[in-house]
């Protein structure tokens, strides 16, 4: 709630409905992660990044996996570091879920906003880190 009333605050956009329902939209999915999201965004990036930003959205709520594993899984099995970067690339921290991405060995680390956010969104999914 904290996050909604600073955006409030702010009067980013005025009278704008539209704007006001992605909010409502957006805060919903951070307070229940399974309930997906809608909202429109212009992603950029490589054809590779896309790919596994768009593949990482379907990875189940609460879950983690290796970047390894991940690479297999979207048929690149060589491209462990590639999904790595394509991690770190990622700008859209919530809404493409590379927080759900760990080490082979299951330990955090590699999150642009902070390991400790990233336990956070994990704890907060239902997945328990040490």
């Amino acid at each position: 709630m904290q996050f909604r009333r600073m955006i409030l605050e702010r009067n980013i956009v005025q009278d704008d409905m539209e704007f006001a329902e992605w909010l409502d939209e957006l805060m919903a999915y951070i307070d229940t992660p399974d309930v997906g999201m809608s909202l429109p965004s212009d992603i950029r990036g490589t054809a590779f990044q896309r790919r596994v930003w768009e593949a990482l959205s379907l990875l189940p709520t609460g879950t983690t996996v290796s970047c390894g594993e991940f690479a297999s899984a979207i048929g690149s099995p060589t491209s462990a570091r590639a999904v790595a970067q394509a991690c770190a690339a990622n700008r859209m921290a919530v809404a493409v879920p590379c927080h759900r991405v760990v080490r082979q060995d299951r330990e955090l680390e590699g999150y642009e906003w902070g390991i400790e956010r990233k336990r956070a969104l994990l704890k907060r999914e239902g997945h328990t880190t040490e």
